[in-house]
């Protein structure tokens, strides 16, 4: 006799651990569709990777300063209206041409450059530069692009509206801690969702009970060095050329994981106070770790864990 049961399928992929969980009677069902959505899920990987030669993004920085510019696909075409409403929205701390500050700043060495080096990039950065008419996109010379603050969020939702697409009517997409609901759990219960402690990576920060939507974090601790005493986040402004030093983490869930990526984004940008008092007005369910490492936030329970340990099925970032 075949009984529902929960179905975890590990992956590797956008350089992250991730894992779908789906609800099925049949674990050989539950694994053909899983393939289908990680499938997808390389795809889009493969496709916007700015590590790839061959991948889209590459093409388009290729073209940069080509007076014809270059043809983009409606979804390349989407995500980027996307990023250029956040861009407005974040008066320019959301930017997609950040990314050519990385070739200055070395997280692996451990380097900090001088400010002669950044200044000399600073004139690269700028969406406001870039023109998209219809599906052509237009570039400066020099100037890159990068989704990574966007792929991994938009592969979430897009993984779960295929699985729904499929039939799946209960799963959870998880991306390198970005996460998805296909649909709740049995009897409309949400899935518990523990959002890790950037200070003790053994304990939860907070558990949030997500039923629909996403949800999707952020924090200075995914890749950061200390030099001199300082702590230098991977988070780098746009604006400044130099890490952000604002809040340590912040998560925050919303109708779709992609809007909630760019929204936990543009919070670590901003200064601390800043970064309160904007997620407050935003209205979106947050939680957030100061540089005291206090917590706060709208999404915070009376079950706020002491340590990582939960009742399955929880999912950790």
């Amino acid at each position: 006799m075949n009984i529902t049961a929960l179905r975890r399928f590990p992956f590797q992929a956008m350089g992250s651990f991730c894992e779908i969980q789906l609800l099925d009677k049949s674990r050989i069902d539950a694994r053909q569709r899983f393939r289908l959505l990680a499938a997808e899920v390389v795809r889009l990987e493969q496709k916007f990777s700015r590590y790839r030669s061959d991948s889209l993004v590459a093409g388009i920085n290729a073209s940069a300063g080509r007076d014809s510019g270059i043809e983009i696909d409606e979804e390349t075409a989407s995500l980027f209206r996307h990023a250029s409403s956040c861009y407005e929205q974040s008066n320019g701390l959301f930017d997609i041409t950040s990314g050519v500050l990385r070739k200055i700043w070395d997280f692996k060495s451990g380097t900090v450059p001088t400010r002669s080096q950044i200044a000399e990039l600073l004139p690269l950065v700028g969406m406001e530069k870039l023109e998209l008419r219809e599906n052509q996109l237009f570039m400066p010379a020099g100037f890159e692009i990068d989704f990574g603050g966007i792929v991994k969020e938009y592969a979430a939702d897009t993984a779960a509206a295929l699985a729904r697409n499929l039939g799946i009517e209960s799963g959870l997409i998880n991306l390198g801690g970005d996460f998805s609901v296909i649909g709740p759990l049995p009897g409309d219960r949400p899935w518990p969702v523990g959002i890790v402690n950037p200070s003790k990576t053994e304990n939860l920060m907070a558990r949030l009970q997500l039923q629909r939507g996403g949800l999707a974090s952020s924090g200075d601790y995914e890749r950061f060095f200390m030099h001199e005493g300082k702590r230098y986040s991977h988070i780098i402004n746009p604006m400044t050329g130099w890490p952000s030093d604002g809040l340590r983490a912040v998560s925050v869930c919303a109708e779709l994981c992609t809007v909630a990526g760019s929204a936990a984004t543009i919070a670590m940008l901003k200064t601390e106070n800043d970064a309160v008092e904007w997620l407050a007005q935003l209205g979106l369910p947050h939680v957030f770790m100061r540089q005291d490492e206090t917590i706060g936030g709208t999404a915070l329970t009376t079950d706020n864990p002491e340590s990582r340990t939960s009742k399955q099925p929880d999912s950790s970032q």
